[in-house]
């Protein structure tokens, strides 16, 4: 089944990989040495991607919360994130992930979205069902922390605005200390922000994944609607490409 991605990769660069793709399927390493291994075929700029959520996760070591991602997909940040807690507060059983995400594709797209093809209704979808394996994927990387008898990942399938909010409302405590986002569009981004406002504690971080970037507008015109750019300071960090960060004050 082929997925559409989002990349701006030239054609060398996707013949290359395409290649590279190759050499990590015919990996002639044993199985009961594949997973010690996997760094073999992490990519420098995947790696990058990494980098940035760990400089993004020691700002919030000290700020009490719980961390949201808004805009799941395969899973990777989620994975990420759970490993940094594993290994900057192995102990902080209070540090919850939640992600939203359709797991559909985009449930709506907006004018504000711009006209790049890529942005349509369903685009950027899974394959049928992945949200359960995701869920024993990351089943998995708490059984590799401490404290792993407490649940501390959830994913949250749905229109996540409508989501979001049934899971603040059965869940009163909840301060949020990090908050990223992925959504690529308008509407549900906007939607989220001003959801998850009144939740941040001062210090809170919220990252972005496609802020200032021309083929997804929407992302930008959300965030200057609900905090107004003028008003914040958009960060970046020296492992980010087209990441970004506002500390919330």
């Amino acid at each position: 089944m082929e997925i559409e991605i989002k990349t701006i990769a030239s054609a060398n660069e996707l013949d290359k990989r395409n290649n590279f793709l190759e050499l990590y399927k015919n990996a002639p390493i044993p199985d009961n040495e594949k997973l010690t291994n996997s760094g073999l075929f992490v990519k420098r700029q995947d790696l990058t991607k990494q980098l940035f959520l760990n400089d993004l996760y020691t700002k919030i070591v000290n700020t009490h919360g719980v961390i949201m991602e808004f805009g799941v997909r395969w899973g990777q940040n989620l994975v990420t994130l759970n490993n940094l807690r594993g290994i900057h507060e192995p102990y902080n059983y209070s540090r919850k992930i939640i992600g939203f995400d359709t797991f559909e594709g985009f449930a709506e797209v907006d004018k504000k979205d711009g006209d790049h093809s890529i942005i349509k209704k369903g685009a950027f979808s899974v394959t049928k069902n992945y949200e359960e394996y995701l869920a024993s994927v990351l089943d998995y990387h708490e059984s590799e922390c401490p404290l792993s008898h407490i649940k501390k990942n959830t994913l949250i399938k749905g229109n996540a605005p409508v989501v979001l909010q049934k899971y603040l409302d059965e869940h009163p405590e909840t301060i949020i200390a990090f908050a990223y986002f992925d959504f690529d569009v308008y509407e549900p981004t906007k939607k989220c922000l001003e959801i998850i406002k009144p939740y941040l504690t001062k210090g809170a971080i919220i990252g972005f994944d496609e802020l200032n970037d021309p083929q997804f507008p929407g992302e930008t015109v959300a965030l200057r609607e609900v905090f107004g750019t003028e008003n914040i300071a958009i960060q970046r960090s020296k492992y980010s490409g087209i990441q970004s960060y506002m500390v919330y004050q």
